[in-house]
């Protein structure tokens, strides 16, 4: 098992599959796009699949996430998805995409074994979409979606990100789409991982204007039941169901003490947080020979070690010198 000082147990396991991207969102990362890492830097197919391995069978990781950058640009992608999912105990496997690319290969994603898809969405509007990710490709988003949902990857789930004076008005706009599309909205708090550094906490959309927002147009009560636990969204009904929506408030309302995660980076990096600035190398065990036992050894331990917090709810917060296109979001 991965369990560090706190008493957390991490059974959930981020994968970032790339670096790359090919959008260029303004909260991410500069126009000109970062220096990539080197391709042989970067872990192999067989690489991944025996780090999952390990992560499974010796670890006690129940739910695995792709991600990048772009994990689409993975071309290796439904081979690493598909050889994952064979695996016993068999992991959940899901994905988080900008979903350019998404129609081509949700289908084969499924069939591979993918359980389902989050997808990155932050506004309704073709022009705000090139202006946020300075990239024409807003239609290619909705058809991904469209495309998802049509090949079973469900619930397929829509993350939002709201930016002052560009799409702070679109929360309850967003909310009416998801319903009428059945797909599962998230908006999340804007966090502090672009590589320019020009994040500002005064300005940013909060979780309580997100809501405040949202009940101009429905009527929200918080999802009953169990205790929210190690899930980042707090989960609302909208309307009375069956429909719900979840705020991820990262920053105003940190989910640290409750944390399941382990992260590893497109270059074998194991992370214990998105935010933390140290690494434990994991690539190195591998391409020195050393067995599963060691490598298991050595992420236990670097899980040992993991933080209170994330450190985001300090006003006095600094930005991680890795940008997200780097750790995996």
């Amino acid at each position: 098992m991965l369990v560090d000082t706190y008493g957390r147990t991490a059974t959930d396991l981020r994968v970032s599959l790339t670096d790359r991207c090919n959008l260029r969102c303004t909260y991410c990362m500069p126009e000109e796009g970062l220096q990539w890492l080197a391709k042989p830097d970067l872990l192999t197919d067989d690489e991944i699949v025996r780090l999952v391995r390990i992560a499974v069978t010796d670890l006690g990781i129940t739910e695995v996430r792709f991600t990048g950058g772009e994990p689409l640009l993975r071309p290796g992608l439904v081979g690493i998805v598909e050889r994952c999912a064979a695996l016993d105990p068999r992991p959940q496997l899901s994905l988080t995409t900008n979903g350019i690319g998404l129609g081509r290969v949700a289908a084969a994603l499924q069939s591979a074994g993918l359980d389902r898809v989050n997808v990155s969405l932050d506004t309704l509007r073709p022009d705000v979409f090139k202006t946020l990710t300075r990239r024409d490709r807003h239609q290619d988003v909705i058809d991904g979606l469209g495309a998802a949902r049509a090949a079973g990857l469900a619930p397929v789930k829509v993350n939002a990100v709201l930016m002052p004076g560009l799409n702070d008005d679109e929360a309850p706009d967003l909310l009416a789409w998801a319903v009428a599309h059945d797909y599962e909205l998230r908006f999340i708090e804007q966090m502090p991982l672009d590589a320019q550094h020009g994040w500002k906490r005064d300005g940013m959309i909060t979780a309580g204007d997100v809501l405040a927002s949202l009940r101009t147009r429905f009527a929200l009560a918080p999802e009953p039941g169990e205790e929210r636990g190690s899930a980042p969204a707090e989960r609302w009904i909208v309307d009375g169901g069956p429909h719900r929506v979840g705020v991820i408030a990262s920053v105003t309302r940190p989910f640290c003490a409750a944390c399941d995660r382990t992260r590893l980076t497109a270059d074998g990096q194991v992370r214990t947080c998105l935010f933390a600035r140290e690494e434990t190398d994991l690539r190195e065990a591998l391409r020195s020979g050393e067995p599963d036992g060691e490598i298991a050894r050595i992420w236990r331990l670097a899980m040992w070690g993991k933080k209170a917090g994330s450190g985001l709810d300090d006003p006095t917060f600094l930005q991680p010198d890795r940008p997200m296109s780097a750790i995996g979001g």
